[in-house]
C-alpha cells in the first residue's frame, strides 16, 4: 500500500507571489506543496498542483486514478512534450 505525502501549505504575500511566480509553480507542482496568497493580511488565492486538484477538488472516478497512478509507476508521467510529438510525428510517418 502506498502512502501518500500530504501537501504542506505555504503563505505569501501577493507581492511576492508576483515576483516569484515562477518559482512557485515549480514548488508547487514538484514538492507537493500548496501556496495560499494573501493581500494586506487576508488569504486571497490558493495556488495547487493539477494532480492535487484533480485528487481532492474535483473528485475524479477512481478508473481514471489507477490510470493516472498505473502510468505514474510506468514511468509515463516523464516523457516531455518533444518526446510525445517525436511519438506523434513517427506514428504519422508510418501511418501516412
Amino acid at each position: 500500500m502506498q502512502v501518500e505525502n500530504k501537501p504542506i501549505t505555504k503563505l505569501i504575500d501577493a507581492l511576492s507571489a508576483r515576483t516569484r511566480f515562477g518559482e512557485l509553480l515549480d514548488e508547487v507542482d514538484k514538492e507537493q506543496v500548496r501556496v495560499v496568497v494573501s493581500r494586506r493580511g487576508k488569504a486571497k488565492v490558493v495556488i495547487l498542483s493539477i494532480r492535487d486538484y484533480l485528487r481532492n477538488i474535483v473528485k475524479q472516478p477512481e478508473l481514471l486514478t489507477r490510470i493516472q497512478l498505473s502510468a505514474q509507476e510506468a514511468g509515463l508521467d516523464k516523457i516531455s512534450d518533444e518526446e510525445i510529438d517525436a511519438e506523434i510525428a513517427a506514428y504519422r510517418a508510418e501511418k501516412g
